[in-house]
């Protein structure tokens, strides 16, 4: 679709959004959000004609691009046949997209609940636990992002829980592995793996084993800064999790549905959790939706007793008939696998091959249609290009690469230090390679801060 300029209409729209529109994580006066006019497949443009090819997918969501027309369609029937009903009843778009999900999901997380989106997810996630094991403790990462809700918030890791943290929402977070940026002193994988389980072991035993109801992960932390779990260490959080009766939570709310190249990330390492996460990519975006896949032996906790938790339109019938069509559509064209392909083949070479040649590049980090670049000021010392939870002119750097990417007509992901590679999962292999000639033009801008 060829964007018509039309500035008039955006600026009455921009207009609009300033005088009523309260934006989330934002100081109001101090943001000046782009008005977009339209949005098809990788691409969106603004009301002046300016075209992006989106490296964000939105939020990390739109894992089969924008306004795909099977899903539109079926969003426009579900309408037509029955746009809205109450949770408690069997309806056929809440059944099928169930039956579906957990069709994908790894083990026996047969049983779905719905939700609007990945933060009551994990809300619920962590209620079940707590409920099914009699206990009150959650253990979660630094480095990771689990919601802005109550008890999601303050199992968050990165500098968006401070504002809210209670210090009495009976969370307690732990290192998890990180390589390049080790918390134990490590210099290979094997031995961050081994480091990494033992101060979980560690953490667990000092806290008690039988106050801890469960231990949530992001399978591969996404806003944090997908990195990758090493060889191992998922299997060494199941196993602690069974010596001790924990309940093990894995977030799949960005990393799930085709994002690393597989249905579940948790596919990618053979670990089934108790209770899983998701969102996002269930059906792109599109309705919102998110849910928890829940094992068999939690499930059975509630049997019969009832489980005090729901929402009002948990399941509703024009987002489950969009994730209908959106996991059909993914098995159709062979979406996961193009993920896996074009990180393997495109993105993953593609990326190493710019930090050779710009020295802003630390690390290249990633897989399928999940990459981050770890951007530095050197790569000896490692020293980020900007200070940790960076604002103002201490993030003029990364200001200035973001600036030059939309330039030349990326819209990047940006967070900290970092500029994260996620494009529809069915992004093709000229519009990849489009977005990493871009990506070269805009790191030219950081290597300028670079010492």
């Amino acid at each position: 679709m060829t964007p018509q300029p039309n500035p008039q209409a955006g600026a009455a729209v921009k207009a609009a959004d300033r005088a009523h529109v309260f934006h989330s994580w934002s100081a109001q006066e101090l943001i000046d959000p782009l008005a977009v006019a339209g949005a098809e497949g990788a691409y969106f443009w603004d009301y002046d004609g300016k075209r992006y090819l989106d490296f964000s997918s939105g939020l990390v969501f739109a894992n089969i691009g924008y306004q795909h027309p099977k899903v539109v369609a079926a969003i426009q029937e579900q309408a037509a046949t029955l746009s809205t009903f109450a949770p408690a009843f069997a309806v056929e778009a809440r059944s099928e997209a169930a039956r579906l999900i957990a069709d994908r999901t790894p083990g026996d997380l047969d049983k779905i609940f719905f939700t609007n989106g990945g933060a009551e997810a994990v809300e619920n996630a962590t209620r079940m636990a707590r409920l099914h094991t009699g206990r009150s403790k959650v253990l979660s990462a630094y480095r990771s992002y689990h919601g802005a809700t109550a008890a999601a918030i303050n199992l968050t890791g990165d500098p968006r829980r401070w504002p809210s943290d209670t210090a009495s929402a009976g969370v307690v977070h732990f290192w998890a592995p990180f390589l390049y940026r080790s918390p134990f002193h490590a210099e290979t994988e094997a031995q961050e793996c081994e480091r990494a389980l033992q101060h979980l072991a560690d953490t667990i035993a000092f806290e008690g084993p039988a106050t801890i109801a469960a231990i949530i992960l992001e399978t591969v932390p996404g806003t944090a800064g997908i990195m990758v779990p090493p060889p191992g260490y998922l299997e060494g959080v199941r196993a602690l999790c069974d010596q001790y009766g924990i309940v093990f939570v894995l977030d799949e709310v960005m990393a799930g549905f085709g994002r690393t190249g597989e249905w579940f990330a948790a596919d990618h390492f053979g670990v089934v959790p108790d209770l899983m996460t998701f969102a996002k990519g269930v059906n792109s975006g599109y309705v919102p939706l998110g849910g928890v896949a829940i094992s068999g032996a939690v499930a059975e906790t509630f049997a019969r007793r009832p489980y005090p938790g729901g929402l009002t339109y948990s399941g509703h019938p024009l987002a489950c008939a969009a994730a209908v069509a959106t996991i059909n559509v993914m098995e159709e064209e062979r979406i996961v696998e193009q993920a896996a392909r074009i990180g393997e083949s495109v993105l993953g070479p593609g990326l190493r091959e710019l930090a050779e040649r710009h020295p802003s590049v630390g690390e290249v980090r990633g897989m399928g249609a999940f990459w981050a670049l770890e951007l530095v000021r050197n790569k000896e010392t490692r020293e980020p290009l900007v200070p940790y939870n960076a604002s103002g002119e201490a993030n003029a750097p990364m200001a200035a690469f973001g600036a030059a990417a939309k330039k030349h007509g990326l819209w990047p992901f940006i967070n900290m230090n970092r500029t994260h590679v996620v494009p529809p999962c069915n992004i093709t292999e000229a519009e990849a390679k489009e977005g990493l000639a871009a990506l070269d033009e805009a790191l030219s801008a950081a290597d300028q801060h670079t010492a």
